[in-house]
C-alpha cells in the first residue's frame, strides 16, 4: 500500500497545483496617471532677502563625513566670496489654483522675501507679487503675470478617511517635482501654538522645500498644503502636517478680496474638559470647551456667559473638544450673532453672543505683595486669606483665598503654591472658613472643580476629596 501510494503522491501534487490557483500578489496603488496631469501645476519657490550678515554663520556645522556636507557645500553659497546685495533666503513648494496665476504656498516660505521667484515645471520663470500672507494659519498667496496656466482641483478635505492613500508633490532640498506617497494617519490634529488648524497628519514624506506643496487624493485633488513636520533631527520622521484646502482656501479669498484675514473672537479662556472635571460639573461625559475666565466686556460677558460654563455647541456646530472652540469661532464673521449652548448646574442653556473681531493684545501680570500668615489647612493646603491690596493687584473683587504651601492631595492635583482658589464647584469662596466647610460637605473620593487664578490667568483644577 505504502509503495502504491509513493507512486500516486507525484500526481496528486500536480493536480492540486492545477486545481488551486495561485494567490495574486496585492497591488499598490499607480499613482502615475495623478502626477501626468497634476504635475504640472506645482511650482517651486525661492525667495531673496537682504543679507543679514555674514553667510558663514548660516551655514550648518557638518562634519566631511556626514552625508549631507556634500549637499551643502554645493548648493549654499561659498562663504569666501563675501556678502552679495541679496543671498537665497527660502525655497519651498506651491501650486497654481487659477489660469491666470494665483498660487498658494506656506507664510513662512515667503516671509520677510525682498523677491519672490516662482519657477514652472517648463523651467519658466517669473517674479511674484505677494497678495497676502496669514501667519495663523501659515497660509500665503502670491500671484505671477502669467495666462493659461495649468491649474489643480479642490476636493473635500472633510471626506478624507483614515488609511486613505495621498500623495505630495514638492521640491524637498531643492529637487522639483519630487513625488512621495503614503497614508492619512489621523485628522483634526491639534499642534501647540496652532489653534485655528485642524491639521491632516500622514505619513507621506515630506522634508524642507516640501514647504506649501499640495497634498493630493488618488482622485488628483487637491485635500491639503504641506506645512510642517514633527522631527528630532530635522529631517523626515514618519509625521507630517497638512492645512485642509478647505481652510486654506477661505483664507486665499479674504487676502484676494481684502488683502488681510479678519477672525471672531468672544472674549474666554477656555481649557480641556477632563473625565474628572466632567464628573465635577455632572457632564455625561468629557466634552466641550471648559470657560475659566470671562473678558470684562466682552461679547461672552455681555450675553451672560460666566467662567464655569462648559461651552457644547456654538452657532449650532458642535464643540467637542476645547481646541475645537477657537476654530469654529475664528471662522465666524465678526458682527454675526449667534447661540452659543453651555452647560451649567447640570443642564444646558442657550446665550445670544454678537462676535467682536479677533486681536493679538494679551497680558498677564504677576501678583506683588506677600500673603497673611498660612493657616493651618486641610486637603494638603495651607491657606490665607488675602488683604484688599493683594486683591487688587490680582484683579479679584472680593473673596479667595491664597495657596501658600502645597501636599498630598493637593499636590497631586497640581495645585501649587501661590494659586488663589477662587470657587469650589462653582461656589465663590470668600474665607478659609467657608472653603473648609464647603470641602467638608463632600464626600470621600469625590471629584470637585476648583478654580484658580495662577499668573494672571484663571483655570479649573479637578480635586479628588480624600478625607485628609
Amino acid at each position: 500500500m505504502n509503495a502504491s501510494f509513493a507512486r500516486l503522491l507525484p500526481a496528486l501534487l500536480a493536480l492540486v497545483f492545477v486545481v488551486l490557483p495561485a494567490t495574486a500578489p496585492a497591488q499598490l496603488p499607480d499613482f502615475t496617471e495623478l502626477v501626468e496631469k497634476q504635475g504640472a501645476a506645482v511650482v517651486n519657490i525661492s525667495t531673496t532677502q537682504a543679507p543679514r550678515g555674514n553667510t558663514a554663520q548660516r551655514l550648518p556645522q557638518l562634519d566631511e563625513n556626514d552625508p549631507f556636507y556634500e549637499f551643502f557645500r554645493r548648493f549654499i553659497p561659498n562663504p569666501n566670496q563675501g556678502p552679495r546685495e541679496f543671498q537665497p533666503q527660502s525655497l519651498g513648494s506651491g501650486f497654481i489654483i487659477s489660469a491666470d496665476g494665483y498660487i498658494l504656498t506656506n507664510a513662512h516660505v515667503i516671509e520677510g522675501a525682498e523677491e519672490v521667484t516662482v519657477r514652472l515645471t517648463d523651467k519658466r520663470e517669473y517674479k511674484a507679487k505677494v497678495i497676502g500672507a496669514d501667519r495663523r494659519t501659515d497660509v500665503a498667496l502670491i500671484k505671477i503675470d502669467a495666462s493659461g496656466l495649468p491649474m489643480v482641483r479642490f476636493g473635500d478635505a472633510n471626506k478624507l478617511k483614515v488609511g486613505e492613500w495621498v500623495v505630495a508633490i514638492g521640491s524637498p532640498f531643492g529637487f522639483e517635482n519630487t513625488v512621495t506617497k503614503g497614508i492619512v494617519s489621523a485628522k483634526g490634529r491639534s499642534l501647540p501654538q496652532e489653534n485655528f488648524v485642524p491639521f491632516i497628519q500622514t505619513d507621506v514624506a515630506v522634508n524642507p522645500g516640501n514647504s506649501g506643496g499640495p497634498l493630493f487624493n488618488m482622485r488628483g485633488e487637491v485635500v491639503g498644503i504641506n506645512s510642517q513636520i514633527y522631527s528630532r533631527t530635522g529631517g523626515f520622521m514618519g509625521l507630517s502636517f497638512a492645512i485642509p484646502i478647505d481652510v486654506a482656501n477661505d483664507i486665499a479669498q479674504q487676502l484676494r478680496t481684502t488683502g488681510k484675514v479678519t477672525r471672531g473672537r468672544i472674549g474666554v479662556v477656555i481649557q480641556a474638559v477632563t473625565k474628572e472635571l466632567a464628573d465635577g460639573f455632572g457632564l455625561p461625559k468629557a466634552q466641550g470647551a471648559l470657560v475659566n475666565s470671562v473678558e470684562k466686556g466682552g461679547p461672552a460677558e455681555k450675553a451672560g456667559i460666566e467662567a464655569g460654563d462648559v461651552i457644547l455647541r456654538f452657532d449650532g456646530k458642535p464643540v467637542n473638544a476645547s481646541e475645537d472652540l477657537p476654530r469654529v469661532v475664528g471662522g465666524t464673521k465678526p458682527g454675526s450673532k449667534v447661540t452659543v449652548q453651555v452647560w451649567r448646574n447640570k443642564a444646558t442653556r442657550d446665550f445670544q453672543v454678537v462676535v467682536a473681531e479677533i486681536n493679538d493684545d494679551r497680558s498677564s501680570r504677576q501678583p506683588r505683595g506677600k500673603p497673611q500668615p498660612p493657616a493651618v489647612g486641610e486637603f494638603g493646603m495651607g491657606l490665607a486669606e488675602l488683604n484688599e491690596a493683594q486683591r487688587k493687584e490680582l484683579k479679584v473683587a472680593e473673596g479667595g483665598i491664597f495657596v501658600d504651601s502645597v501636599q498630598g492631595a493637593a499636590a497631586r492635583a497640581g495645585l501649587r503654591r501661590g494659586d488663589v482658589i477662587l470657587a469650589v464647584n462653582n461656589q465663590d469662596v470668600k474665607t478659609v472658613e467657608q472653603f473648609r466647610q464647603l470641602m467638608s460637605g463632600f464626600d470621600k473620593g469625590r471629584i470637585v472643580a476648583l478654580l484658580v487664578r495662577r499668573s494672571g490667568n484663571s483655570l479649573y483644577i479637578p480635586f479628588r476629596i480624600d478625607g485628609n
